[in-house]
């Protein structure tokens, strides 16, 4: 039955799953458990806990079975990354232990870029929000000092909805599926994006 169910796309799966082969459930939950794996380990950065990420994604990849339109929705595998990613995000925002303090162990700061010229601060910027190079002692003597103050920028100058935008950006989502996950279109949250990398340049140039 599996080897069936493997030659057939996931629409036409659901189409069946809606006709009443109940084992089809099973069949796409088991086939998608690695991209909710997969969520996780990104989320993972916001503070919550692995394990509980992976039920939460379970959760979306369960709404997304049952909810499923392909009148409506685009593939399955579309829906279905959404709904996982929304469950997750939505799970770390109510748990209230999302932080910016994972800023501290994806930080590669001054000194490790040519400064002077926007292509550099750019690249100084992306560093900084996602780098995991080792540091020596020296460097993260000074990288404490300029992280606590960059977290004292995003608490004081980042909206509600900025902050949210880049709590998902720092998990590797793109602006389009920070979108999705937020319920905005796309032009807002690339225009976020552009101002909280503003924000935290001004930030950098302060420090």
């Amino acid at each position: 039955m599996q080897d069936l169910y493997a030659q057939c796309s996931d629409e036409e799966l659901i189409l069946r799953l809606r006709d009443g082969e109940e084992n089809i459930t099973d069949y796409i939950m088991d086939k998608y458990k690695n991209l909710v794996k997969s969520k996780a380990k990104s989320m993972y950065i916001l503070g919550a806990d692995s394990d509980d990420l992976i039920q939460e994604g379970m959760i979306g990849l369960f709404k997304a079975v049952r909810d499923y339109d392909s009148g409506r929705d685009a593939s399955f595998f579309t829906f279905a990354d959404l709904c996982i990613s929304r469950q997750m995000y939505t799970a770390v925002q109510a748990s209230g232990r999302q932080k910016h303090a994972p800023l501290n162990s994806y930080i590669s700061l001054y000194g490790h870029v040519a400064s002077g010229s926007e292509q550099g601060e750019e690249a100084q910027l992306l560093n900084l929000l996602s780098s995991k190079a080792e540091l020596s002692p020296e460097e993260m003597m000074i990288d404490k000092e300029n992280v606590k103050s960059l977290e004292q920028t995003i608490e004081r100058e980042l909206s509600t909805f900025e902050k949210q935008v880049l709590d998902l950006y720092l998990t590797g989502m793109s602006y389009v599926q920070i979108a999705k996950v937020l319920g905005r279109d796309g032009k807002s949250a690339d225009n976020a994006l552009q101002r909280i990398k503003g924000k935290l340049k001004r930030a950098i140039k302060r420090g």
